[in-house]
């Protein structure tokens, strides 16, 4: 387990807290008593909500951006009109405006995108 994911897990069992809290001392305070067994279902199900859903939620804190320019760069797209210093490029169906930063590469060839300039990628080219 991360050093963070404990708080992610603790935040993540609120829910169980606050019910346990209601189940023992809130409700018999005010002269209302739950059953061992019903107090010990509620929680269990809850519990067992936790262990199956945890997995899915903890590994989504840690994702990498997958919007925006910052999602293109290092990725890899194919030249479509030669890039001499400025071409096109395709990168999943669309066609970017892209500029060679050394070299120069053909249609055909592919590019790695290193970075984003407005609506322009900059790329390195192979040769």
């Amino acid at each position: 387990m991360k050093k963070g994911d404990f708080l992610k897990l603790l935040a993540l069992m609120t829910d169980e807290l606050i019910v346990a809290g209601l189940l023992l001392f809130i409700l018999p305070s005010m002269g209302i008593n739950v059953p061992i067994r019903g107090m010990m279902i509620v929680l269990g199900v809850l519990l067992a909500k936790d262990v199956a859903v945890a997995p899915f939620l903890l590994g989504t804190f840690d994702r990498k951006v997958e919007v925006g320019v910052e999602a293109l760069i290092g990725r890899t797209a194919v030249v479509v009109e030669d890039l001499a210093s400025e071409g096109l490029i395709k990168l999943d169906g669309e066609l970017w405006r892209a500029e060679c930063l050394k070299g120069t590469a053909k249609s055909g060839q592919e590019v790695r995108i290193v970075a984003v300039r407005g609506t322009k990628v900059l790329v390195e080219c192979p040769a």
